[in-house]
């Protein structure tokens, strides 16, 4: 039976609105609630669509009221335990225009989630000076002093405690929430979610207007973090930007910095400018894509390849002007194999390109440090010794002062190899 969306609006304020009553979080009044009227349609691409409307938590630190609307947007077949795709509009957007792009393959097309995640799309617009992206950049000069260094944003607060209502409320499958964004959101999606590994399994930015806000957030040179705290291991990053763009200047510093702390990060860049569109940014760079970030789980180990001989040379800061495409540990993939108390052991291996179509030559071996992140079942303590297999190869290690087991050099060819790492 068709139905029109006024019926659709009737029937999910019958069925939603009991169930508001009963979440906490929020201050009664200011809780999110069924927005009527908001948006011209209640289906996207053949998705239901709820809109909502809230105030504030005094916790989160807004000095006068704010009124925010977030979308939620289900999945295509009603399915339970599903993933969910976050999304940060850019500075030209709202959140109701980002979503409408979502219409058209071509338009912002990091904003399109997959059809069987659920969907939640927020808004930064609707309050001045509410920018997720910490206001970091060159561009922002006058907002550098109000948003710098690691405190965390009224902004901030906000996107993860309505991540976390949507998480409940919806039932998803808390292992399986991913960040992404546009521009100023990429930005945001790189300052909020590397700070949120306990909540997004990875992360994936597209142009980020300006690495300021994350280098912050993260406590990157000259910045630092302060020793009383201890961040969590951070989601697997996905990074596309071009040095023909200024918003990217500073990729230099970012991805040294991810390097030097052994954090994951996938990396491509190329003369595309400020592009959203992902067929026109692959006629330049055709890997934007070709790392499955969405099948990276919160609750499984996951490993950081850094210092590896695969690497293209960066064109920040002294070849912007430049033509050249290129690469940080494009090639690199894993599969988790056995994950128990005191021994973990994970194929380690490179893409192919059986399973890479790709303008760039695949190596058919390269080096790299191997750090080992999110291990679930064997905590190791500063300085415990260790023991790895990798392949023939065979060495003993120390952890880090924060626990954490680096291999150093190991080669990986595109013959899956297992490394084991025991206590």
């Amino acid at each position: 039976m068709n139905r029109t969306p006024r019926t659709v609006l009737s029937l999910l304020l019958t069925t939603v609105l009991p169930l508001l009553s009963a979440e906490t979080g929020w201050p009664e009044a200011t809780a999110p609630t069924i927005k009527a009227g908001s948006f011209d349609e209640l289906v996207i691409n053949g998705r239901a669509v709820e809109v909502f409307q809230h105030g504030v938590r005094p916790e989160w630190g807004y000095k006068q009221p704010q009124q925010d609307t977030f979308i939620v947007v289900h999945p295509k077949t009603p399915r339970k335990n599903a993933p969910l795709y976050v999304v940060l509009h850019s500075a030209g957007h709202d959140v109701v225009s980002c979503l409408k792009c979502t219409r058209t393959v071509g338009n912002h097309d990091i904003y399109r989630s997959p059809d069987d995640h659920y969907a939640l799309y927020l808004d930064c617009r609707a309050n001045k000076g509410d920018w997720w992206w910490g206001g970091m950049h060159v561009g922002d000069a006058g907002l550098t002093q109000r948003n710098s260094g690691s405190e965390t944003s009224p902004a901030e607060k906000r996107v993860m405690d309505t991540i976390k209502w949507v998480m409940a409320k919806y039932a998803t499958d808390p292992n399986r929430v991913y960040l992404s964004g546009n521009s100023m959101g990429g930005s945001g999606t790189l300052g909020i979610g590397l700070r949120h590994g306990d909540v997004f399994a990875a992360i994936k930015a597209n142009v980020p207007a300006g690495v300021e806000h994350a280098s912050h957030r993260m406590g990157f040179p000259p910045q630092f973090i302060p020793a009383t705290l201890k961040l969590p291991d951070p989601p697997v990053a996905v990074d596309y930007s071009a040095q023909n763009d200024s918003w990217s200047n500073g990729h230099d510093r970012f991805v040294k910095a991810m390097n030097d702390r052994k954090y994951a990060l996938y990396f491509y860049w190329g003369p595309f400018g400020h592009a959203n569109n992902h067929a026109a940014i692959e006629k330049v760079n055709d890997l934007i894509n070709t790392f499955d970030w969405l099948s990276v789980k919160k609750n499984e180990a996951y490993p950081v390849f850094a210092n590896a001989s695969s690497n293209g040379k960066l064109p920040w800061p002294d070849d912007v002007k430049g033509k050249t495409t290129g690469q940080i540990n494009a090639f690199f993939r894993w599969k988790n194999l056995t994950d128990a108390k005191g021994r973990l052991e994970m194929s380690l291996f490179l893409a192919t390109p059986a399973t890479v179509k790709t303008a760039f030559d695949i190596p058919k071996e390269a080096s790299a440090d191997v750090s080992l992140r999110r291990i679930q079942n064997t905590r190791f303590a500063p300085g415990q010794a260790f023991k790895w297999t990798f392949g023939s190869a065979h060495g003993e290690g120390k952890a880090d002062a924060s626990g954490l087991v680096t291999i150093p050099g190991l080669k990986i060819t595109s013959e899956p190899t297992t490394l084991l790492v025991s206590q």
